[in-house]
């Protein structure tokens, strides 16, 4: 397949807060890529997370990127919600300064060309985790 019919490279996302078992609507992202380890990151994307916490708009990727990069802004989104909510449901602390402990996630990971990757974040106020879902 040459290069002008190859498939382009792309990413979704979607978020679920797991304190509440719902999905995340309203969290904004950025999307940055580079080209090579060493290279400068550039930005090529923003988007928020729908009503079903997914984020389906992104752009396709450009030619010769090798890493991606995905800016959740959490902060306003756990701000925006009630706390007595998720602190009826876990053992939470019922003073923090903010309205979470990591005001932003930054995931990084590297592509191939032609694939398609789709990056969940699986998010609460005190953790995240991330794996590239299908």
């Amino acid at each position: 397949m040459s290069s002008e019919t190859a498939a382009p490279t792309s990413v979704s996302t979607h978020i679920l807060d797991t304190s509440v078992g719902r999905p995340a609507e309203g969290v904004a992202l950025t999307l940055a890529v580079r080209s090579g380890r060493d290279g400068d990151w550039h930005a090529h994307g923003a988007s928020a997370t729908d009503a079903d916490g997914r984020c389906k708009d992104l752009p396709a990727l450009p030619a010769g990127t090798t890493h991606v990069r995905l800016d959740f802004a959490v902060e306003g989104y756990f701000e925006s919600r009630p706390r007595q909510q998720a602190e009826e449901q876990q053992d939470a602390p019922r003073v923090r300064d903010s309205g979470a402990f990591f005001p932003e996630v930054a995931i990084t990971f590297a592509v191939n060309p032609g694939e398609h990757y789709h990056v969940p974040l699986l998010l609460n106020p005190f953790g995240y985790s991330v794996y590239r879902g299908s």
